[in-house]
């Protein structure tokens, strides 16, 4: 059974640290929750540390200055971990080669700029698809188009048999009211046809790992951390959390709102269906962060 809490000082007394979701937890893309920074300010002052955990494919530092212009203070978080740091170790060690063939936006380059934490890095050249070794994917370059229109680039690259270096596993994100499509999509829709991808991001272990390096590398932390892990993607975030073995807050108004029927909290009738149907269960829920 799901325990519905009112608010995070319920229960963030148990815990030496939060990994904390972003999208969807501290912000919409456009603005942050006032609520939500209000909580971990307080998580923070009661002597707990709060890492930012997020499958945004680009280093921290782009991440960090993304969420101070939403209005993220920096006394509400102590480190932030990407999924985007977890793939770019993996890529300039030369998971997917050394010329590789990049989907994605402009400004999401900074994944190509150099990484301190690898000794001897690859060096990397972007190429065109029919030199590539292999395929950096950040998301589409239109975030609002059919993942499928990628069908014809994918079947060249899987007759090639590159393997595909997804940077975020988010399937979709809701930027305010409207929805957009994440390099997980892509990344779903290549391993349909056949392709190989590969996954740094939650639910998968390398970003827990960098997680827990971002929280060791703090002053004061402990050695067995008891950790909180936070989020809305119930098959992201939440589980995640459950095979990393540590409990777990699912934030239900934000990508689950609708099959969670939350207003200000979730129908526990329809989190009670929503979790036995992804066959994820967090410990606790909540409306949204607060």
């Amino acid at each position: 059974m799901v325990r519905i809490i009112e608010s995070l000082a319920e229960i963030g007394g148990a815990y030496d640290v939060a990994f904390v979701d972003l999208w969807g937890c501290m912000h919409n893309g456009l603005r942050a929750f006032p609520d939500a920074v209000a909580a971990m300010q307080a998580l923070r002052a009661s002597g707990a540390r709060v890492i930012l955990v997020t499958n945004a494919p680009r280093p921290r530092g782009p991440v960090e200055q993304q969420i101070t212009d939403l209005g993220i203070p920096s006394d509400a978080w102590d480190a932030v971990a990407t999924s985007g740091d977890s793939a770019r170790a993996a890529m300039f060690n030369g998971a997917v080669g050394q010329k590789v063939y990049f989907i994605g936006e402009d400004t999401d380059l900074s994944f190509f700029e150099p990484m301190a934490l690898i000794d001897e890095p690859l060096e990397i050249t972007r190429t065109a698809l029919d030199e590539a070794e292999g395929i950096v994917c950040c998301g589409p370059a239109d975030r609002y188009a059919d993942p499928a229109v990628y069908r014809p680039t994918f079947l060249a690259a899987k007759q090639k048999g590159l393997k595909l270096l997804c940077a975020n596993p988010d399937v979709v994100v809701d930027r305010g009211d409207e929805r957009e499509w994440c390099a997980g999509a892509l990344a779903q829709l290549y391993s349909e046809m056949g392709g190989e991808s590969l996954y740094f991001g939650k639910p998968h272990p390398p970003i827990y790992d960098l997680a827990r390096r971002r929280y060791a590398a703090l002053p004061g932390a402990v050695a067995d951390p008891r950790i909180l892990a936070i989020g809305d993607g119930i098959l992201t975030d939440i589980l995640g959390a459950q095979q990393e073995d540590v409990d777990s807050l699912f934030v239900t108004g934000g990508l689950a709102a609708t099959e969670t029927r939350t207003d200000r909290q979730p129908d526990p009738d329809a989190l009670r269906t929503f979790v036995s149907e992804n066959r994820v269960t967090p410990t606790y829920a909540i409306g949204a962060l607060r």
